[in-house]
This record gives structure tokens, sequence and C-alpha cells, in this order.
């Protein structure tokens, strides 16, 4: 396989790669640099305009590809009908007022006139006109100001001012400026035909001021007329901001100054910018026109970004990867299998942010208003803090949630950036043969690759350690650690004299303490001068049988392996060549272990345990930690043990993760519930779960303030005779009494989710979802679409 001297770096010989249990495969054809099919990053747009669409940084768990903020929430006002409804009302009343005042209909209308002008102006009595030309003009300017009044006290109890902030400036320009400008021209129609009493006020204000002589020039006339006309435009200029509108039309001035531009010449997301700063120029043309002609997918160009921030720091590298671009183009750097992408995709990924898209929040009243209808995605940097997913059977835990998970970090290992151990039942969801490169069948005589019980390690005591967890770590009244004590007085002494660990058969055969094996592997020390390890032998022997002992126990587990159908499986020696965990180290491996759940169901949970405890010592141990490695068990149940609790609460310090599904959280002993769910940082609750789990959930999630609104009905009592009839009446007519609202507003501390809320709330096709980053900021428990 061409891996361009990339991942060759790395340190990892040949001796790292995982050997097939039978004879080798012959190797594959070498990659053929043919164009490919462009294969765009989400369903629709090309690499080029992938590469160009914003991922604005959010909070954990927004999908960022393409992400567009929610408007601010409005604060809760008055309905649209209301405020249409009041207008109307005002608009009714105003005109009923100012016609019963034009007719005479309104009693003593004159009096404050009449209180600061002359007496001889006017007739005499209450209801008496004006006598003189002087108190004709004062009524007129009276009428015109009562009218300015009334339009304002109209327009307050109406709320014009809301209706025209919602309707008509809310919707923006130009129509701002043309609805101002239609109001403008119905106002100026209005005064001129003296159905609004400004003109004559004006005319008749202006000549006491200045003297009726003024009138006299028709050029003052005119300007007189040219100002009014220009008063009535004004306010309507004001409100349709027309100065800013002519202005933008001649495209001489902006309301906002806009972010600076970037340059003309500066290097678009597509032209790779940081080779072109880097001094690569030629390699930058070179992918440049490999992205534009279709001959890159995402999965080349994440690759490549990923060679280059890794070759960084190391000219010699950074050298092989400049040549095998100019050589490749963008099958430069590829993966150790050859493969540049996945035969089929069944979710939207993002490989530029390294995130999966696996459905939406709903638009519930449990979720932040900023969150409703915003994607949900996982990504490395929540994963790195593992994952617990609990929901029964059937509620979409693999199809929904692990497939995808796999399939993103399957595309990131083809990236270079990931290595994947994917665990579950044989003809499971986890994928097709063809996106892993190892894939490893126990109890399927067909599989290529063989399953290394011990790790791959050569310590004795580690191996013991890690095959004691995998045994009997889910036996309370056990202590692994004397099982690992008596495994490894075994081990050791095997190890010494074969030069390997024992298989399957031999090591039942010596925990059973069979005389005949044990007594050949006593001579075999004696012979070979081993006396250290015949101590050992020795003390084991002294110890069998005697309380507590915890090897009838390990007999009986491991005779659960000890079965005709895993007869070829779990060798050991020269000729065996199993597949190795440790192999996860370094490459960027995608794995898939399939279990035979059904036939030998036990055993299935054995080695899940046991691989579990294997991927927890092997990545705690690693040196070399710029690869995320993650595990994903589809089905953890009676997997989890105290020393793998403590092992997840490492992953996130190590740059690996775990994803656990579980029916429900009792598939785990009761005391380690609390510990779990404390050594996780992403939980995931699924719809259907019952009130049991839902109570631990809502324990991990804690409690939030919130402000409620209490409203009770008063019933109301009248004193008067006349108000009591009304009372009557009404209650007459509606069939209710008259009350009075008296609402209670105040802040309580409630839980994010209750567990009746998760048992009974949470729809089909749907889960409750929190997620913490590797970094320690978090998200909220959020009712999740699982939409894909």
């Amino acid at each position: 396989m061409d891996t361009e001297g990339t991942y060759d770096a790395r340190g990892t010989g040949a001796e790292r790669v995982p050997r097939p249990a039978g004879p080798p495969p012959a190797a594959p054809p070498p990659p053929t640099y043919a164009p490919q099919p462009r294969r765009p990053a989400a369903d629709g747009p090309g690499v080029e305009e992938w590469l160009r669409t914003p991922r604005p940084v959010r909070e954990p768990g927004v999908w960022r590809y393409g992400h567009v903020p929610r408007p601010p929430e409005k604060p809760e006002g008055v309905s649209d009908r209301s405020l249409l409804v009041g207008v109307l009302i005002s608009v009714l009343s105003g005109l009923l007022l100012w016609s019963l005042w034009r007719n005479g209909y309104i009693p003593y209308r004159l009096v404050p006139l009449k209180l600061f002008t002359p007496g001889d102006w006017w007739y005499a009595g209450t209801f008496g006109g004006p006598r003189t030309i002087e108190g004709a003009d004062a009524l007129t300017v009276y009428e015109a100001v009562l009218f300015g009044l009334l339009v304002y006290g109209c327009g307050r109890l109406g709320n014009w001012s809301e209706i025209f902030r919602r309707h008509v400036a809310g919707r923006g320009q130009p129509f701002l400026g043309l609805a101002t400008a239609a109001g403008g021209a119905l106002a100026e129609l209005l005064v001129w035909k003296d159905a609004v009493p400004l003109v004559r006020p004006v005319l008749i204000l202006v000549a006491s001021v200045a003297g009726g002589e003024i009138y006299q020039s028709q050029t003052v006339v005119n300007v007189i007329y040219a100002l009014i006309a220009l008063g009535v435009l004004w306010p309507f200029a004001r409100l349709g901001r027309w100065r800013e509108l002519a202005a933008a039309r001649r495209g001489r001035a902006a309301a906002v100054p806009d972010a600076p531009a970037a340059p003309p010449d500066a290097p678009t997301p597509e032209q790779w910018p940081e080779l072109r700063e880097a001094g690569m120029r030629d390699a930058a043309e070179t992918l440049t026109a490999e992205v534009r002609t279709g001959r890159m997918n995402d999965v080349d160009v994440a690759r490549l970004r990923h060679a280059w921030s890794v070759g960084r720091g190391h000219p010699e590298r950074l050298a092989a990867l400049t040549e095998a671009v100019l050589r490749t183009g963008g099958a430069a750097a590829l993966h150790p299998s050859g493969a540049r992408d996945l035969a089929r995709r069944t979710v939207r990924h993002d490989l530029l942010t390294g995130q999966v898209r696996i459905g939406s929040c709903t638009d519930d009243p449990h979720n932040p208003y900023a969150r409703r209808g915003s994607g949900v995605a996982l990504e490395p940097a929540l994963l790195g803090t593992s994952l617990l997913a609990v929901g029964p059977p059937g509620a979409g835990k693999s199809a929904r949630l692990v497939r995808p998970v796999v399939e993103s970090l399957a595309l990131q290992a083809l990236a270079g950036r990931a290595a994947v151990l994917a665990v579950g039942g044989a003809g499971g969801e986890l994928g097709p043969d063809d996106a892993f490169d190892v894939v490893v069948r126990i109890g399927d005589p067909a599989s290529v690759h063989d399953f290394d019980l011990y790790g791959g390690t050569t310590d004795p005591d580690e191996a013991a350690g890690v095959l004691a967890e995998g045994l009997v770590g889910d036996v309370t009244h056990l202590d692994s650690r004397r099982a690992a004590t008596v495994l490894a007085q075994l081990l050791g002494p095997y190890r010494a004299v074969h030069g390997h660990f024992p298989g399957v058969p031999a090591l039942r055969e010596l925990l059973d303490g069979d005389t005949a094996a044990i007594d050949a592997l006593r001579e075999a020390l004696g012979a070979g001068g081993h006396q250290s390890m015949l101590r050992e032998l020795e003390a084991r022997t002294r110890q069998k049988g005697g309380a507590g002992d915890p090897g009838p126990v390990l007999a009986d587990r491991i005779a659960l392996l000890d079965r005709p159908a895993f007869a070829p499986f779990f060798a050991t020696g020269d000729q065996a060549r199993p597949f190795s965990l440790r192999s996860l180290e370094h490459l960027p491996l995608r794995v898939r272990i399939d279990l035979p759940e059904r036939a030998h169901a036990e055993a299935s949970r054995l080695l899940t345990r046991l691989v579990l405890a294997q991927f927890t010592a092997v990545t705690a141990a690693r040196t070399d930690r710029s690869l995320f490695v993650c595990l994903v068990l589809d089905d953890a149940t009676h997997t989890v043990t105290a020393e793998t609790v403590r092992g997840i609460r490492r992953l996130r310090s190590v740059n690996a993760g775990a994803l656990l599904t579980l029916r429900t959280v009792d598939d785990v002993p009761e005391g380690l519930h609390t510990a779990l769910l404390g050594a996780v940082g992403c939980c995931m609750a699924f719809s259907g779960v019952t009130t049991w789990d839902g109570k631990r959930f809502a324990e991990v999630w804690g409690k939030e303030w919130v402000e409620t609104r209490e409203v009770a009905q008063h019933a109301v009592f009248a004193d008067q005779p006349f108000t009591r009839a009304l009372h009557g009446l009404r209650k007459l007519v509606t069939g209710k009494a008259v009350t009075r609202d008296a609402v209670t507003v105040r802040r309580v501390e409630r839980e994010r989710w209750s567990a009746s809320e998760l048992a009974y709330q949470v729809p089909p096709g749907h889960a409750v979802l929190s997620v913490t980053t590797v970094e320690g900021e978090h998200a909220p428990p959020l009712l999740v679409t699982l939409d894909g």
C-alpha cells in the first residue's frame, strides 16, 4: 500500500499491521489515481462550494456546517389581531367624537375658549357662537388644536406605533419608504381638501403675528403653502427614512459600516491558502485544479489538510508530502488501505469539523430558544468524553446513533485522523464489510482474522490483569486482583517454557489443576532453569482448592471459550497470527468484531468485557496520542465493571473515547450506576425508557431556575345596584360568574427533565441528549429528532 511516507513516519512497522489468522491474502493492487467522481460533503453542494460554506463556532453539539443563528426571541406582546381591532376601534371612536364636535352635540364645548378670549367676540349664553371675525378665527385655531389632541389620543389608545413597527418598519426598505410616501400623499390630500384643519389655522396664526397685509404678496402666500406642504411630509420622511433610502439608491452612503472586505487577490478556501502562505505555491495550484475539476472529494481534502498539519513540524515529512502532491495530486498520502471514500453514506458528514449530523432540536419548551430547529451533531471533541445511550430494543440506538458514529469515524480514519473499533452482534447494523479494514467474525470458520485474548502484550502480569477483568470482572463476590494473580502464576511459567501464552484448551487444563499438565510444566521449568517461575507454579499448586480460590470460577469462564465453534480461534504460538488491539495505537484502522450473540450469549458478553478491558489498557499506555481512538459497543449489557469504569474515566485525557449502548441502566451492577453516569460526559435517553432509568438521568442532569406564572381567579362582588345588575346579566349570558385574574410570578428550581417526562413525553424517534467537550464545555439536555 502506497502511504507516500506519511503514515510510516509514525514509527510503525510491518509487525504493527493486523495479520490474518490463515495464510496472508494476496497483496491488493496498487491504488489507481484516475479521476474519481466528486463526492459532495453534504447532499447537494460539490467540494468547492462545500469548502466555501461558513462553519461558525457555536455551542457544543451544534451542526456547524452552514449554521444560521435563529433570530432573537420576540418578547410576548399583543397579538396582531388585538392590535388591528384596537386601531379600528380607536379610529371609529375618533371619527365619532369629531363628528359630534363639529355638529355641536358636545355640551360646553366652547367654554374653555371663552375663558381666554374677550367676551365681546361671542354671543351671550353657553351655546353662543362667535359674533366677530376674531371670534371665528379663534374658533378655527381652537378646533385645530383639539383635532391634534384627538389624533394623538387615539393613536396612543390604539397603539398605532406598534402596528407601524411590526407591519411597516419591520419589513424594511423599500417597503417602508413606499408605505410612508403613500401615507404622506394621503395626508396632503386630506389637508388641502380641508378634511384636516391645518391650512386655515396656519394662515390665521401667520396673519395675527405678521399682519394681514402679508397676504397681499402672492409670492409670500406661495412660500407659506410650500412650507405647509413640507411640514405635512416631514414626519412621514422621518418615519420612512427617505434620506437613507435615497443615499442607498445613489450608492454614496450606508447606514451601518460593513466589516472590511477581504482583499481582491486573497485566496479562497479551495485555493489552499495555508499552503500558499508556507511558500508551497506549486502544490497549492495542483490541489486547486484537483478541486475545481472534481478529482478530489471531501475525504481527500480532510486527509491532505491533516497531513499538512502533522507535517508542519517535520521538514522531511513535509517535503515528502509536497513531492507526493505534485506527483499524484489529490491521491497523495492515501490511507494504508488505498481507499478514498466509503461505498455508501447513510447520514450527513462534515469532515472539516469532524461532525456527523444525527438529528435536530425540536421546538419544545425544554430546549433553549436559540437551539430550537438547529442541527445536532457529534464529533471527536464530544466522543472523547464517552457517550452512554440507554433505550429499549427498537428505539433506534443502532440505526440512528451507532451506525452514523461508526460511519463518521470510518471516514475520519480514511482521512488519517482517527481509528475505530466497533463491536456488535453478527449481522448487526455497524456497516458493510468493505467499510472496514479488519473484520473479525468470532465463531465463523470463514473469518480471515482471529482475536488475541492477551491484547498483544508479552508481559504476563499485564496479560493476566486484562484477561481476569474479562473473565470474572462481573462477579461481584470475587476480587479481580486475586484472579489476576492466579492467572499470572500460570501464564508466566507457561510463557517461559513455550515462548508464548497458552491457548484456551491449555489454559483450561492449568486452571482445572490437571495433574499431567501441571507436572509437565513443572518438569519443563526445572529443566530450563526457570527457578522464579517454578516458585510461581508451586505457589499456585499450594493455593489450589483453598477457601476463596478463584481458580474454579476462572476455569468455568474460560470453558465458555473452549467450545467446538471456537476451536479455530484464540490460538497462540508461531503459527497463530491473531488481530491485536495494539494495532490501533498508531494506525488509522477501521475494525469490526462480530460476536455470536445468538448461539453463545454468555461467551459474547465475556469477549465484550475483554475487548473493553483491553481497549482501556491499550489506549492508556500508548505514547503517540495524536490519533483519536474510539470504541463503539453496540450492546454493553453485563460488560461494565468497576475497573473499566475507571478506565473510561481516563479516556478523555489520552485522546480516546467510547460509545456504550444499554437497554436499561439495570444491565450494569447497581453499585456502578452512579460511577458510570459520572464517568461519561455525554448521556442519551431514547424514547421508551422506564421511570427508574429516567430518575437516574434526571439526577445526572440536575435542576435549573425557571420563572413560573400562577393565575388565580377571584370572584368580583359589586356594591352598586347597577353594577350587580350588569354582573347578573353577564352571568346569565355567559354562564360564568364575573372574576378577575391574580397573576403571581416567581422563580423556582425544577428538574430539567423529570423521570415521568423522560418515560412518557419523549416521542418515538426522539431522544434527550446532553453533551460535554473534553475541555469541559457542556450543553443542557436537549430533545432531539433523530432524523440524521
